[in-house]
């Protein structure tokens, strides 16, 4: 269940759209729904050119796909065709969200939420004494 918005939040989050509005150029989007923008001017000498992303939902930046993140900064000129792409393998697995803090969080096993019985040891450990 979400937070609801701040003040600040909400302000922060208008002057986000309104500034795109002004200055971004949109450059597509991913299978997660993100949407993603360059600024229409060009770049002065020496400045790279300002590239941004706004989120679907919940702000989360392992959701943005490697083909995006190359893109965001500046590794690629152009986004690479997401699916096909050097970074896109067979064996690579959906996304998950970071689930640290919530029920669902990985335990191993002994911790405390997790029963707290770890396995008896199997007597290849030595411990460090100090000569």
């Amino acid at each position: 269940m979400s937070q609801p918005l701040s003040l600040f939040t909400k302000l922060a989050n208008i002057h986000i759209r309104y500034v795109t509005w002004r200055i971004g150029a949109k450059v597509g989007s991913d299978r997660f729904g993100n949407v993603y923008y360059r600024s229409k001017n060009a770049p002065q000498r020496g400045i790279r050119e300002r590239r941004w992303v706004i989120y679907a939902g919940e702000p989360d930046a392992s959701l943005i796909p490697p083909e995006w993140h190359g893109w965001l900064h500046h590794t690629t000129k152009d986004p690479l065709p997401e699916g096909n792409s050097a970074f896109h393998k067979p064996w690579q697995q959906e996304h998950l969200p970071n689930l640290s803090g919530s029920a669902q969080a990985y335990r191993p096993p002994g911790h405390v939420l997790a029963g707290g019985q770890r396995v008896a040891a199997t007597g290849d450990y030595e411990p460090w004494t100090p000569a």
